[in-house]
């Protein structure tokens, strides 16, 4: 794990939606690019790299002006529009780590401030496609079975502070972190006997995290981008 707790795991040669959000150190900016994580890392990143951060700053004119040919993957230009907009007038009011923490400190639940984070984007900015609902995905309420895959990848940049995740919130314990569970760390946990669960789904992710917690009850999440890795990497393809 230590040795892929390099900056030299973010590169070009070894893409990944943290090489770009490092570049900025602003967590609008990292929330962009966790949100748009999903697919070939290649693409992802090539696609925030076309993007023009500074528009969290301008009038929404020229954010409509500026993203109108925009699209990837899900999204059409109307649904980036309106992830920069939302995104501006939040950060106007309060940092994103205030609105987070609305949710998370009731129980001390990061599914909680995911979910007052995702309703206070679509709050101030009222607007509704699939790949918007997608892009920011739903509240989580319980029976919900979603990973929350790039919202877990967001909070693990934001609050763990080492050589790849930035460390820019202060009010969550590492401790309470959940897994950023995607299929090649799904697929890496089950070979290595860390998660029995079959479902790619929320449980699963309870279930590493837990499992992981064993190593180290304080910041059991610290070894996701290791375990990540090693199945994009197909490390342990020959592993039955």
């Amino acid at each position: 794990m230590q040795k892929r707790n390099d900056p030299g795991e973010l590169s070009p040669q070894r893409p990944d939606p943290l090489l770009v959000a490092r570049r900025y150190v602003d967590p609008s900016v990292a929330l962009i690019c966790a949100l748009f994580g999903y697919g070939n890392a290649t693409a992802i990143v090539h696609f925030l790299e076309s993007l023009d951060f500074s528009l969290l700053d301008a009038d929404e004119a020229t954010i409509r002006k500026s993203l109108q040919n925009r699209y990837y993957r899900f999204q059409n230009s109307e649904d980036i529009i309106a992830l920069f907009i939302a995104l501006r007038r939040l950060r106007q009011e309060r940092d994103l780590e205030t609105y987070f923490m609305k949710g998370y400190a009731r129980n001390e639940n990061v599914l909680e401030g995911i979910s007052a984070l995702i309703e206070a984007m679509v709050q101030i900015y009222p607007y509704q496609s699939r790949g918007y609902r997608f892009l920011l995905g739903t509240p989580w309420r319980e029976g919900v079975a979603s990973p929350y895959k790039r919202w877990n990848m967001y909070l693990r940049w934001m609050v763990r502070r080492d050589a790849l995740d930035m460390g820019l919130w202060h009010s969550v314990p590492r401790s309470k972190l959940l897994i950023p569970l995607d299929t090649h760390t799904f697929n890496v946990s089950r070979k290595l006997g860390l998660l029995k669960r079959k479902t790619y789904d929320l449980k699963a992710v309870l279930e590493l995290t837990r499992t992981l917690a064993r190593f180290d009850p304080e910041d059991p999440v610290k070894y996701d981008f290791a375990l990540y890795r090693l199945g994009q990497e197909s490390l342990l393809a020959d592993l039955k």
